[in-house]
């Protein structure tokens, strides 16, 4: 047992309230100076953030944000973009598959046709870009449709699968859900922005 003295030695995590209001300041900061100074090169260091500093680096500041805040937007962001450099090819193809059942969404999104894993790379890297230097609203928008188009996709695959490849059509059923929920989640984000209540 530790004695009183020792106990108070020990550091513990920070405050859930301080890591919330962290959270909300450093990406209010963040999008604001961006968007302020209309310096291209600080929007092309912000696009890299995760490449620089790590994808731990930003999960530590906006990971635990709610999913309609702006600090949960842009971790969506950050996440989605590393899931499509890092796995281009899959995230091509489902996308590939996904657009002819959601030609309005892919319209939004706004990938080049044909869908290809340079493609989406350009897309992940413009909608940063859109968050730092353009309409915002926007830039969530087409996130959530890319997000959707790519669920779609997913799904199709997922239902090619079942009878004969059943786990990895379990995955993909899987991952389809959590981005038709992420891109849920980022179209209410640019609601919210162009509303004026995304803090």
């Amino acid at each position: 047992m530790l004695d009183m003295e020792q106990a108070e030695q020990i550091e513990g995590d920070i405050d859930p309230a301080d890591r919330g209001l962290i959270a909300h300041e450093t990406a209010a900061a963040v999008v604001s100076q961006a968007r302020e100074s209309r310096d291209p090169e600080l929007v092309a260091r912000l696009i890299r953030l995760v490449d620089e500093e790590g994808i731990d680096t930003v999960a530590m500041m906006w990971a635990k944000a709610g999913a309609h805040t702006l600090p949960g937007a842009l971790w969506r962001l950050y996440m989605l973009r590393e899931w499509v450099k890092y796995d281009a090819d899959a995230v091509a193809r489902s996308y590939h598959h996904g657009v002819q059942a959601a030609h309005v969404r892919h319209a939004i999104a706004g990938v080049e046709d044909p869908p290809g894993p340079e493609e989406v790379r350009t897309l992940a890297d413009s909608v940063l870009s859109g968050v730092f230097a353009g309409d915002l609203a926007v830039a969530l928008d087409r996130a959530g449709a890319f997000c959707r188009v790519v669920a779609t996709g997913a799904a199709f695959e997922a239902e090619s699968d079942y009878g004969h490849a059943d786990k990895r059509a379990h995955r993909t059923t899987m991952r389809a859900a959590q981005l038709l929920r992420t891109g849920e989640d980022l179209e209410r984000c640019a609601a919210m922005w162009a509303d004026g209540r995304l803090d």
